[in-house]
């Protein structure tokens, strides 16, 4: 049986691919402007922290109103946000690094209230046949975004002079997420149930046997390593090359691979190959670190990036649709949707906080460049450390495949 997506998926990637070419164009090089103003890495890493941690909480706060009320207004608001963030990064310039909490607050609310009704909705309107292939086109999605968006930004910035080309950028960023805004309107109105329940969270991770424990430290070790990644890899292209052309070059190499990986796994990728291909892209990730240790150049990074972008859909989507599919196991889980994927994001938000924590002590203590390198090994193990946690859940799916073989 041929497995497709409804309209409502169809326009709900539409939606996310728009604040993804967004955050493509001015996210990428958001910290290198940061950077510039003040090259400090404590700066960068207490912007990230601020963010992470305003990602949490609203997640965790909106998920009440999402519950209970409209899960749409929270999309757009996150999508509003988003553009008010860098209206006001326009508006303070090389003074943003004044601003660094609030700023960095503003983005996670904006971050948190897009993602927790994306992910909601999302639930909703896959299942389980057809969440790989939504998975799939998310990526795919993001990959082209990735290849479009940093390329372009790269090209204007290095071409203006001063910060000309930075401004032009964000504000270039800031029309997308308004375009986002008016097309998630002809998204659906989707209907509410239950009271939300704030321990909820707690809750399940209380429970003897949960199978909720594993996924928790499957998706802690997953925040460990993106929480420092997710910045610190752009910034040392930019280092090493001192050109933003550069960086985007890398990022358009990096997403185009990513864009064949992501379609690939969409197409073939199916829930009996998760135990396998996560363990494959565990390993993947870690391996393509090591020619950092010997220098690190645009060629070192270039290739950790290929690396990583064949192998990171391997890894992630089987820890995105094995905590789905985990929400509608049964009636209850899915009336309690909402704080399950709170408590996802919340596992999360932990993992980044404690890989970031590592990244601050060590640019306090040894801010050298081989130091930073070992860490990134380090933080690039963790993949295997949340595979190890997640294979029980993993293997469920390849035993009901068994166990439909005929005798």
């Amino acid at each position: 049986m041929k497995i497709t997506l409804g309209r409502q998926s169809i326009l709900l990637l539409g939606v996310n691919g728009l604040f993804a070419l967004a955050g493509a164009l001015s996210g990428t090089f958001l910290n290198v402007f940061l950077w510039k103003s003040r090259p400090d890495y404590t700066m960068i890493g207490w912007f990230t922290i601020s963010q992470q941690l305003a990602i949490g909480i609203t997640f965790w706060l909106a998920g009440k109103w999402v519950k209970e009320h409209n899960k749409m207004t929270a999309l757009r608001l996150g999508t509003a946000c988003s553009g008010i963030f860098y209206l006001l990064v326009l508006w303070t310039g090389e003074q943003a690094v004044d601003w660094i909490w609030p700023l960095g607050l503003l983005l996670g609310c904006a971050l948190g209230l897009f993602w927790i009704a994306f992910n909601v909705v999302y639930f909703e309107v896959t299942d389980r046949e057809n969440r790989d292939l939504f998975n799939g086109w998310v990526g795919l999605l993001g990959s082209m975004a990735g290849i479009i968006g940093p390329w372009f930004s790269g090209l204007i910035i290095s071409r203006m002079s001063d910060n000309t080309g930075y401004r032009f950028i964000f504000t270039v960023s800031l029309v997308i997420y308004i375009v986002a805004v008016i097309c998630s309107f002809f998204l659906k109105k989707r209907k509410v149930s239950g009271t939300y329940r704030w321990s909820e969270p707690i809750r399940q991770l209380s429970i003897p046997n949960s199978p909720w424990r594993n996924l928790a430290m499957g998706l802690f070790a997953q925040g460990v390593r993106e929480g420092v990644f997710a910045f610190l890899i752009a910034l040392l292209v930019y280092l090493a090359t001192t050109q933003e052309y550069k960086l985007g070059q890398f990022s358009l190499i990096t997403s185009a691979v990513a864009l064949v990986s992501y379609w690939a796994a969409g197409k073939w990728f199916k829930p009996h190959y998760r135990y396998r291909g996560m363990l494959a892209g565990s390993l993947l990730l870690l391996v393509v670190l090591f020619p950092l240790l010997w220098k690190v150049t645009y060629g070192t990074l270039l290739f950790m990036g290929i690396g990583s972008a064949v192998a990171m859909p391997l890894y992630m989507l089987p820890m995105i649709s094995a905590g789905f599919d985990m929400m509608g196991t049964s009636g209850e889980n899915v009336e309690k949707r909402v704080e399950l994927v709170v408590l996802r994001e919340l596992c999360l938000m932990c993992g980044r906080l404690f890989g970031l924590t590592i990244f601050m002590i060590t640019v306090v203590s040894s801010p050298s460049q081989q130091v930073l390198v070992w860490l990134i090994i380090a933080l690039g193990a963790f993949p295997l450390i949340g595979w190890a946690f997640m294979r029980k859940l993993l293997l469920k799916p390849l035993a009901r495949e068994v166990s439909k073989e005929p005798k």
